[in-house]
């Protein structure tokens, strides 16, 4: 049976993965957990990694959606052989830009966020979830079903999060893990330039680098049993069971 642990992104909680999660469940020789994002002020990578570390099983797959998915691929590249494989969702190698990684969100924009959530966290988080759908087929439903599932958060954890997502720099780790990858980016993703995609493909040493049709930010609930066959297919695959 091959395990898959699910990190979530950044103000939704692991309940907005749980559609992905029960589809995951139904496919053959599969078992997928839902894990919870680090309960941290930290804004320092290292500690949040520490954290997780700690907390998830080796010897599994890996994955994540946006800020869980960049998390997965830092531990993941930690780990090396003790773990199986990565998928992620919605994730770039950057969430903001650095010199010479443009395919991100812009500093301004990011900058404004941030400011944005320090002065409101729950306005943003409606905001956000108003972000994640655009994009998508079912944009309206999907902003209501996300903003009716916000948990509730503590401001300083979400504001480190979000400096936490500034923070990270997978180049290196995605480059570096040789187990088996697979990142899917959507095609009209309002926070991760779907032209992240060619970019992160030419980083991997293996893997692939998908791109969703008609998709926002949260694909993982615009179109979970698509995503769930997609993922099974290459976790199957890469672990010889197809």
């Amino acid at each position: 049976m091959n395990r898959l642990i699910l990190l979530p992104g950044w103000g939704l909680g692991p309940a907005a993965l749980q559609p992905l999660a029960e589809a995951l469940n139904a496919q053959a020789g599969l078992s997928v957990e839902l894990a919870e994002l680090p309960a941290l002020t930290s804004s320092d990578p290292e500690d949040w990694l520490a954290e997780l570390e700690a907390r998830l099983p080796s010897d599994c797959w890996l994955g994540g959606w946006s800020l869980g998915g960049m998390l997965a691929t830092a531990l993941a590249a930690r780990r090396g052989e003790c773990c199986r494989g990565l998928v992620t969702l919605a994730s770039n190698a950057c969430f903001v830009p650095r010199a010479d990684w443009p395919q991100a969100m812009t500093a301004e924009t990011f900058a404004a966020f941030r400011a944005g959530c320090a002065d409101d966290a729950a306005a943003t988080l409606k905001r956000f979830a108003l972000l994640c759908a655009q994009g998508g087929a079912e944009a309206r439903a999907v902003s209501r079903q996300l903003q009716q599932g916000l948990p509730a958060q503590d401001a300083a954890q979400l504001l480190a999060g979000l400096d936490v997502l500034a923070a990270l720099d997978n180049r290196a780790a995605l480059a570096s893990f040789a187990g088996p990858q697979l990142h899917l980016l959507a095609e009209g993703d309002a926070l991760v330039p779907a032209a992240a995609a060619e970019a992160l493909l030419a980083l991997l040493p293996v893997g692939e680098v998908d791109l969703l049709e008609q998709s926002g930010h949260a694909c993982a609930l615009e179109q979970p049993q698509a995503l769930a066959e997609l993922i099974a297919e290459f976790i199957r695959e890469a672990a010889g069971d197809a």
